[in-house]
C-alpha cells in the first residue's frame, strides 16, 4: 500500500508544481529590467516619504508613516500613445478635496487599447501657486474607492515639443496625491469625464 500512496503524493506534487509554473508570468530580460527599475523607484519614494522634511508625513504631525502600498509591477499596463490636442482648449472648473474651486485647461488626450477595448485619458494643463505650468493626467477606475484611493490617482505628464512624439503611459507609476496621506493637503478631484471603465490593477493602492 505504501508505494501507491507515495506515487499519488508525488503526482499531486508534480501537478501542483506545473500549475504554479503555468500560472506564473514569465518576463523577458527587458521586462525584468523595467520591473526592477520601478521597484527601485518605489523604494526611493518610501525613503523620501519617511525622511524628507517636505514629505506630507513630516509636514503633518498627525500623519503616521508606513511604507506605501502597491500592486505588483505589471508590464502589460504600459502603453504608447501620441498626444491628441483639442482644437479648442477649454478652461474647466476642477474642485479640490477641501471644496475649493480650481481652473485647468483640458489640453488634449491620449489613447490606449487594453484587452480589445479602446480607452481615452484627458491631459490637463495647470499652474502651480508660483505660476509654473505643468501637465498632468488624473483618473478614476473600477478599483477607485476599493483597493485604490477614493478620490483617484495621478500620472505625471511631461509635454514634448515634437507633435509626433510617442508618449509612454505607465500605470505602474500611477500614484496617490498628498491628500491620500494627510488632511492638511488638498488635491484636484478627477471629473466624471476622467473615469475609465476598467480596473487599473497597477500602481499605488489605497494608503489607509
Amino acid at each position: 500500500m505504501r508505494k501507491p500512496i507515495l506515487l499519488i503524493i508525488f503526482l499531486v506534487a508534480v501537478v501542483a508544481g506545473l500549475a504554479v509554473f503555468f500560472m506564473g508570468k514569465s518576463y523577458t530580460p527587458e521586462q525584468k529590467k523595467y520591473i526592477s527599475s520601478v521597484e527601485k523607484e518605489r523604494a526611493e519614494k518610501n525613503d523620501y516619504m519617511k525622511n524628507d522634511p517636505s514629505s506630507p508625513f513630516n509636514q503633518d504631525e498627525r500623519a503616521h508613516f508606513e511604507p506605501l502600498k502597491y500592486f505588483n509591477v505589471d508590464p502589460s499596463f504600459v502603453f504608447k500613445s501620441k498626444l491628441y490636442e483639442f482644437d479648442k482648449k477649454d478652461t474647466v472648473k476642477i474642485f479640490g478635496t477641501k471644496g475649493e474651486e480650481r481652473k485647468a485647461v483640458r489640453y488634449g488626450y491620449v489613447v490606449y487599447n487594453y484587452e480589445g477595448t479602446r480607452y481615452k485619458l484627458n491631459v490637463y494643463k495647470g499652474n502651480t501657486k508660483s505660476g509654473m505650468e505643468y501637465y498632468s493626467i488624473w483618473f478614476t477606475d473600477k478599483t477607485t474607492g476599493d483597493v485604490t484611493y477614493g478620490v483617484g490617482r495621478y500620472l505625471d505628464f511631461e509635454l514634448n515639443a515634437d507633435k509626433g512624439y510617442v508618449y509612454t503611459i505607465d500605470f505602474n507609476r500611477a500614484y496617490n496625491p498628498y491628500c491620500a496621506y494627510s488632511g492638511k493637503f488638498s488635491c484636484a478631484i478627477p471629473t466624471k469625464e476622467d473615469h475609465i471603465d476598467m480596473a487599473v490593477e497597477a500602481g499605488e493602492k489605497n494608503f489607509h
